[in-house]
């Protein structure tokens, strides 16, 4: 094939517009996949993966992640960080077999991790397995965070403490677009402006520990996936997704997870981890509310108490 019928086969995406209209349309996608496969040698019939917001592909024993030109500095994150933990970590992570760019988008090749995402078995486990599964994810997160941070160009935030700070000056505007009622909006200031979040030595986090991207296997954690949002910063910051979307409201779990890091909880701890949560880069306190347990009162320590509970 030549060069110029693979740029005419791979979709223009260079904004989220221009994303949205393709992230689905396999007949868009299908022939730029095909000649990516075909470069790197690749053989077998992809099989979409049906959730994530990135195309991702099942080939054999393999995964394709795409990253289209919108969302392409994202590419050398995941590949970076996935070689950092290759083999530090006590729940596996894809090993890559190759990462780049081809006609503008990026993609990462890596290992296909056994396994089925946590979200589909969660509801039918029972107390001993889910204690299980609390031990073993609070140690891989705790052997994440010491694992040395890989040098990755151009890896936002550059700064920590600069990306807390602007999340702090737009929290309360960013969770009124997003529908929360003013009553909680109005609470926000005063709240973050009680709760101390600097000192701490940055570390590598993953940001979305959730069950969707964790594997599980006859009661064990199978495989730790998708760290392209990756970044460096409060170990407590990895705590929201395990919280929010996965423990919901969980006490028993949560409790055990955090001391299986390494963590004793306290009302401290947990006022600070709603105050990341509210500051967390993907938040939406208004969904949260809606489907999480509801608090004794309607006041953000309340809140805390509730989703954060360990006891």
């Amino acid at each position: 094939m030549s060069r110029e019928n693979i740029a005419t086969a791979w979709p223009d995406a260079d904004d989220e517009e221009d994303f949205d209209a393709i992230a689905r349309d396999e007949g868009a996608l299908g022939p730029g996949v095909g000649a990516l496969c075909a470069s790197l040698g690749v053989t077998g019939v992809p099989s979409r993966y049906p959730g994530g917001s990135l195309p991702v592909y099942a080939i054999g024993d393999l995964v394709l992640k795409l990253f289209p030109p919108v969302h392409v500095e994202e590419m050398p994150v995941e590949a970076g960080v996935l070689a950092a933990v290759q083999g530090r970590l006590p729940v596996p992570t894809p090993g890559v077999h190759a990462a780049g760019t081809f006609e503008r988008w990026g993609y990462v090749l890596m290992d296909r991790m056994p396994g089925v995402p946590l979200a589909t078995c969660w509801p039918s486990l029972g107390t001993a397995e889910r204690d299980s599964i609390a031990d073993q994810l609070g140690e891989a997160v705790a052997a994440l965070h010491a694992v040395p941070i890989p040098a990755i160009d151009d890896w936002w935030p550059e700064r920590w403490p600069e990306f807390v700070a602007g999340q702090v000056a737009g929290c309360a505007g960013r969770h009124r677009a997003l529908g929360l009622d003013p009553e909680w909006v109005g609470q926000i200031p005063g709240f973050l402006a009680g709760i101390p979040l600097g000192g701490e030595r940055p570390v590598l986090l993953h940001t979305e520990i959730m069950n969707e991207h964790l594997l599980v296997a006859d009661g064990r954690l199978t495989g730790l996936i998708d760290f392209e949002p990756a970044m460096r910063g409060a170990p407590e910051y990895d705590f929201v997704g395990p919280a929010v979307f996965l423990a919901d409201g969980d006490a028993r779990f949560y409790g055990r997870l955090l001391r299986a890091y390494g963590i004793k909880p306290d009302a401290e701890l947990r006022r600070r981890l709603m105050a990341w949560t509210l500051l967390h880069y993907y938040s939406n306190l208004a969904a949260y509310l809606s489907r999480l347990p509801a608090p004794a009162e309607p006041t953000f320590a309340a809140l805390a108490d509730r989703w954060f509970a360990t006891r």
